[in-house]
């Protein structure tokens, strides 16, 4: 899995390099904030038809369009993604205190209530 993402990371490099597609060039992270929604918007829609093939195709649609928008973070020195991953792994595992703590939580309402209590501690 991780060259498959890898190769996703190296297209989107390849398509904002100088030797790469126009259009892909000329976007912005304000740019292509929209296509998140409207691409989140088609993955719902396959979900809401229980249509797996369009769901896999529309997920990884969501994918793309955010490591295009970290390829050009990236370049604007604003961030990189693996500090975004490496952020989004440490908020997850200090949200989930009874998976990877000492609480813990038997029903998914424990857990929402675990998860918010510790959201807000981190605030």
């Amino acid at each position: 899995m991780h060259l498959k993402f890898q190769n996703l990371v190296e297209i989107a490099a390849k398509l904002r390099s100088e030797n790469g597609c126009p259009w892909d060039k000329e976007q912005t992270l304000e740019s292509l904030a929209p296509k998140v929604l409207e691409e989140a918007q088609e993955l719902l829609e396959g979900v809401e038809k229980k249509d797996i093939t369009n769901i896999e195709e529309e997920l990884g649609d969501v994918l793309f369009t955010l490591i295009m928008m970290s390829q050009i973070a990236k370049e604007e020195g604003k961030f990189t993604l693996e500090g975004a991953m490496e952020k989004v792994a440490q908020k997850f595992i200090s949200r989930h205190t009874w998976v990877f703590g000492e609480d813990t939580a038997s029903t998914p309402e424990e857990a929402v209530a675990l998860w918010n209590k510790n959201k807000k501690k981190e605030k």
